[in-house]
């Protein structure tokens, strides 16, 4: 039993590794227009690109701080502030060049994997 245990411990590992990447691209595509954290992360869970809170904000932070994202607290619908998140200029010219890196990565890797593309 621990075997299978082991096993699942690294088949997890190496998911969390695949996708740590294509989060920060996912979240990007999302900010396009302002939203907050929790809406976003409904968002993204919606489309089938599950992320929890404690990888969320901790990404939402990283990319403010290398200039992608900016923020602003806001108060809508006299609810409590939430700050809000939005590509910034920079965000959005790094977000092209990544979506074009991303489309060649997908065809050299539908190759790689032998899998037909239209």
């Amino acid at each position: 039993m621990a075997n299978n245990n082991q096993k699942e411990a690294v088949y997890d590992k190496l998911l969390l590794e695949l996708r740590r990447g294509v989060l920060m691209l996912a979240v990007l595509s999302q900010l396009k227009d302002e939203q907050y954290g929790y809406s976003l992360k409904q968002s993204l869970d919606a489309q089938g690109m599950e992320i929890n809170e404690g990888t969320l904000y901790p990404l939402l932070r990283r990319l403010e701080g290398q200039g992608l994202l900016e923020s602003d607290w806001l108060v809508v619908d006299d609810a409590r502030p939430r700050r809000y998140y939005k590509m910034s200029q920079e965000g959005e010219t790094v977000f092209a060049n990544l979506t074009q890196e991303w489309q060649a990565l997908v065809v050299v890797m539908n190759e790689l994997l032998g899998l037909k593309t239209k």
